[in-house]
């Protein structure tokens, strides 16, 4: 007989019974809605010489490990800063593109123009006939928690009526977010919590403080998001378990990135990873599989099941 998880992690982005990664994992956001805010965002601020093809926009990921103010840092000091930008106002320019960006990205999203992987509804249907609880995280991805949740209701009202989103709030009034995040107990936590918070926290101790000191050790060591806090993805990755009350282990995180499949790898969380039009070609180790997508010859629920 063959096992299988009660819960699935989606990661983020991109969760117990299956935790999705969101943005990788849901919709290939960067192949066409990230690259495209960018050029939207410099249309906005009249930079007209600013414009990002796939090629171009591929090649500043890669160099810049997705880090988007490297991304525009290595950009402009290749074709020239504004001419009429004071040297002392580069970081501040910067960020006014990243809002611009940011809001561009909202805007696409909740159009009609950013399709949803093929086969994801399908694949998210299958699990959910199989009583597997489907939570999507919504936390540590760079784009926010409102373009994540606009593209959540593309999967329509009654399906997504039956996925848990775990966002920045669920984290933080997590047992881990309160206990490793430096937020401390809540007040209105009764006695039974907190004493269950303490007993946790004291038997729990030495592991902490060596899945910290691999968290700091680990967070030099993330090229492909190091804008995402890797503490913040693990702190995610519990919190998606707790939220269904099972063990991490119990849990299956579907990711698409590297930042992901290393959090798992940390929690003893088992991890499959949709790739994407960025990861194409990478290696993930320490992945129990690595698929292109969902349904048919890729990611299926009896697929999951063989590979828990």
């Amino acid at each position: 007989m063959v096992w299988f998880p009660r819960y699935i992690v989606f990661h983020t982005e991109i969760i117990t019974g299956l935790l999705c990664k969101f943005f990788r994992v849901i919709a290939d956001i960067y192949r066409s809605g990230n690259r495209q805010a960018f050029n939207v965002a410099f249309q906005k601020l009249g930079l007209d010489c600013a414009n990002w093809p796939e090629p171009v926009y591929v090649d500043l990921m890669r160099r810049s490990g997705g880090d988007e103010e490297k991304m525009l840092t290595l950009f402009f000091n290749r074709i020239g800063w504004p001419t009429s930008l004071p040297t002392n106002e580069k970081d501040s320019f910067v960020k006014s593109v990243l809002r611009q960006k940011k809001k561009a990205l909202e805007d696409y999203v909740s159009s009609s123009n950013l399709p949803l992987r093929p086969g994801v509804e399908s694949f998210i249907d299958d699990a959910l006939k199989e009583g597997i609880h489907v939570v999507m995280l919504t936390t540590y991805g760079r784009n926010g928690e409102k373009t994540a949740r606009s593209l959540i209701e593309k999967l329509g009202q009654d399906r997504a009526s039956k996925i848990k989103i775990v966002g920045k709030k669920e984290v933080e009034e997590s047992f881990y977010g309160q206990l490793i995040l430096g937020k401390g107990l809540s007040s209105g936590l009764d006695e039974q919590l907190l004493k269950e918070a303490t007993k946790a926290a004291f038997m729990e101790k030495q592991r902490i403080a060596e899945e910290v000191a691999s968290i700091l050790k680990l967070s030099v060591d993330i090229s492909t998001a190091p804008s995402e806090g890797f503490e913040m993805v693990v702190a995610t990755l519990r919190a998606g378990a707790e939220l269904t009350d099972l063990p991490v282990k119990n849990c299956v995180l579907i990711s698409g990135s590297q930042t992901g499949v290393l959090a798992a790898e940390r929690v003893a969380m088992p991890c499959v990873v949709i790739r994407n039009s960025l990861t194409a070609r990478a290696e993930f180790q320490s992945a129990k599989v690595v698929m292109d997508g969902f349904g048919g010859a890729d990611l299926t629920i009896s697929k999951v099941r063989s590979k828990r």
